[in-house]
């Protein structure tokens, strides 16, 4: 494991009132420069924990240092102006413009206009709005927008730390998987440590480098980078949470350049119906795919060679299954299920790679 940016050990959290600890004497290192997520159900103490780090709660026993240093060292508004922190609720001032939002911290840090100014225009550019946008109030925004201008305003100072509470739950499922993306591809560039609250687990398994699985009253079962947790929960509760689907959860995870893609029944353009018939039964299949040179033309029944002496007589049917070599094992069986030939096609651009079959996903899956 990497150096801990974020370290709490044996930390309590009861509160005033209450019987049991909200969180229950929790040691946890969280690595410099990951994605860590928690993740649980209602009740298990995964806010506490985030507002904990950051000091608008207080523990009632244990440490939490942040780079080596005990939070409670630090005077909870400065230790704050060196976090950024992203809510549900967004939390944007609405009587600001975007750009007075995402220039609120600068602001309090005694950055000059200039500076100021010149950030403002990198995190929007950064997060994807449009610059326009800069400009706008925040009741004028989509949620989804609204979200982007959150995450810009939390890195407006360049924290190290970023703390996230379920900040994509407000918004409909696509917008939520965009916003997902938006995340791991900022993340790729700024290398930032991040803590994640979830009750999602399939967006834990999604954004996560590792994934805290919380119980009630902050007790910890597992933790461990995603693909662990799937191939291995560590007892009834964690394999329970990730549900009985989660050997298509680790599909997810498997990038498709994992396996080695097979050339299936090709025939370039320019050979002859004998060549295509030969390598039909060969395969053992009644299609074959076209090429011209290494770019992909369609494929062809065996039918359509009939009464034709060069493939290229011929029109070629384009293929329904085609996916990109970035995608993951689980995008390539959702290809092949819903084609007929039961076969994807794996490009680069527009450049064939090769086929994926159900035989290599299954071997994929347990590899």
């Amino acid at each position: 494991m990497a150096e801990a940016m974020i370290r709490l050990e044996a930390v309590t959290k009861t509160y005033q009132g209450a019987v049991n600890p909200a969180v229950d004497s929790l040691s946890l290192e969280i690595p410099r420069g990951e994605v860590v997520v928690l993740v649980g159900p209602s009740g298990c103490g995964k806010t506490t924990i985030l507002k904990m780090i950051n000091r608008l709660i207080e523990p009632t026993s244990g440490v939490i240092e942040l780079d080596g240093r005990d939070v409670t060292s630090v005077e909870p508004h400065v230790l704050r102006r060196g976090i950024g922190y992203v809510i549900q609720q967004i939390g944007l001032f609405p009587h600001r413009t975007i750009a007075d939002n995402i220039a609120a911290v600068p602001g309090l840090l005694g950055w000059d206009k200039g500076r100021i100014e010149q950030r403002v225009d990198e995190l929007v550019e950064l997060v994807g709005l449009d610059p326009e946008m800069a400009q706008r109030y925040p009741a004028s925004l989509s949620g989804g927008q609204q979200q982007r201008a959150g995450v810009a305003r939390a890195l407006a100072a360049d924290p190290p730390v970023l703390l996230m509470d379920e900040p994509f739950g407000a918004v409909d499922p696509i917008v939520r998987s965009r916003l997902q993306e938006e995340l791991l591809r900022l993340q790729d560039r700024l290398a930032k440590t991040i803590v994640f609250v979830t009750h999602d687990i399939d967006e834990a398994i999604k954004v996560g480098d590792r994934v805290a699985i919380l119980n009630i009253g902050g007790m910890l079962e597992q933790y461990a980078p995603p693909d662990e947790l799937l191939r291995e929960p560590a007892n009834e509760f964690v394999a329970g949470f990730l549900g009985e689907d989660r050997g298509l959860k680790r599909l997810s995870l498997i990038p498709l350049t994992s396996v080695n893609l097979v050339r299936g029944p090709m025939v370039n353009v320019t050979g002859t119906v004998e060549e295509a018939s030969s390598v039909m039964r060969q395969e053992g299949t009644e299609w074959v795919g076209v090429l011209e040179g290494d770019r992909l033309l369609g494929w062809l029944w065996n039918t359509d060679l009939d009464g034709k002496s060069t493939v290229a007589d011929c029109v070629p049917r384009r293929f329904r299954a085609t996916i990109q070599a970035a995608a993951s094992m689980r995008e390539a069986l959702d290809a092949v299920v819903n084609t007929r030939n039961q076969a994807a096609v794996v490009l680069e651009g527009d450049r064939y790679l090769g086929m994926v079959f159900l035989d290599q996903i299954s071997e994929g899956l347990l590899s």
